[in-house]
């Protein structure tokens, strides 16, 4: 029997990659300065579980140090590495995609940072569409910031929150009961059909509750995505009789491409809760694809160091709950889509190594060598599991 899981622990980087110049990110290492930032703060980032899979080494080499509080060890339990992405953006898209064999090498359109960001023919046109009296931000932004400052006029005005980054995206806000979730996947989806010619990867609702001064966000996010351009490991698996679960974001990711069924979650803990519930039932030749959206969503983008460390924390703690269900034949990788310095300047994405750490009953203790494509990690899987080998990539086990 063989199955596999990758673990995808959203913006969760080693160092930057050799071209983060370009991208204003020389210098950024998520990992490295969380874990500076604890062992300054008296509360030193210790991470067992990752460490003895091989995270800390892994870090070293990435960055060229050892993370503080990390030291060199021997007696890994898992195959360990980093890989540089070949796809030319620091998006969400393009690290799954390349991770799953599909790298991009064309240039996904943005949205300049400016104020207005939007083209006024675009919002005009997708006002006259939609309906709606208007709107409100037209800026690049926090989504939870910008919900905060704006929610109270939304609300009374009805007019929906428009706002981007630094992502190739346009993401729309609207409070659940006063505007209406249905009526704002209907805005989003009108939407998606407009920003086409502007070459924008995702259009993304982003539904709120609450009163004012405690918006929250809800689990009802959807994302109305660009298909990948080429078939990935998900449809390799799926067009092999194998089954693919999609839990969280992943599906929308990949516009539901190669997807058999899809799970959702809150948080990290509740898609932890799930992951270890699809452990005990996926089937032979499965593939379960995970991201733990919060590390980015809450606490990169936010630039929440300590709210970052305490996740990474908390998902350590369980791992062997995961492991204890792990079967013959499995493999494992936990790894990320980019970076996303909770201690860089801005709120952006940072443009950095991406860890590959194998484990599980089928892998093997061993160091790998740097990996040039995110690819590596999805043509390893596809190996594994017996499937078409990828068109990119290399497997590593």
């Amino acid at each position: 029997m063989s199955r596999a899981f990758i673990l995808l622990l959203d913006s969760f980087g080693l160092g930057a990659l050799p071209d983060a110049e370009k991208y204003g990110d020389l210098g950024a290492n998520t990992l490295g300065h969380i874990a500076k930032w604890a062992a300054d703060s008296g509360a030193p980032l210790h991470l067992p579980n990752l460490e003895k899979i091989g995270l800390g080494a892994a870090a070293h080499k990435a960055s060229g140090e050892w993370p503080v509080g990390f030291q060199k060890r021997e007696g890994f339990s898992g195959a360990w590495g980093v890989a540089r992405e070949q796809s030319t953006g620091k998006d969400t898209q393009s690290g799954h995609w390349e991770i799953a064999g599909v790298p991009v090498r064309f240039d996904w359109g943005y949205f300049p940072k400016t104020v207005p960001s939007f083209p006024q023919e675009l919002t005009d046109k997708l006002k006259e569409v939609t309906g709606v009296p208007g709107w409100l931000g037209d800026c690049h932004a926090s989504g939870t910031t910008i919900i905060a400052e704006l929610g109270d006029e939304h609300v009374a005005t009805g007019k929906p929150i428009l706002y981007t980054s630094a992502d190739s995206v346009l993401q729309i806000a609207a409070h659940e009961e006063h505007f209406g979730l249905e009526r704002l996947y209907a805005v989003c989806e009108a939407a998606y059909e407009l920003v086409k010619p502007y070459n924008i990867g995702r259009v993304i609702a982003r539904p709120f509750t609450g009163s004012s001064g405690s918006y929250k966000r809800t689990s009802n996010r959807h994302d109305y995505a660009v298909p990948p351009v080429a078939p990935t490991l998900l449809d390799h698996v799926k067009n092999d009789g194998g089954e693919v679960i999609a839990l969280g974001k992943i599906s929308d990711i990949f516009a539901g491409q190669g997807v058999t069924q899809l799970i959702k979650g809150a948080d990290n803990m509740a898609l932890f809760d799930r992951l270890l519930e699809v452990a005990d039932t996926a089937g032979d030749k499965s593939l379960t694809f995970v991201n733990f959206v919060d590390f980015d969503m809450h606490f990169g983008h936010r630039r929440d160091v300590a709210g970052y460390a305490d996740a990474l924390r908390e998902l350590d703690a369980r791992l062997p709950e995961f492991t204890a269900k792990l079967r013959e034949g499995d493999l494992v990788v936990i790894t990320a889509d980019h970076g996303c310095d909770p201690t860089w300047a801005g709120s952006d994405h940072t443009r950095e190594h991406i860890p590959m750490l194998f484990f599980g009953p089928a892998a093997p203790a061993r160091e790998l060598a740097v990996s040039d494509t995110f690819s590596d990690i999805g043509a390893t899987l596809a190996h594994h599991l017996g499937v078409k080998p990828l068109a990119n990539g290399t497997a590593l086990l």
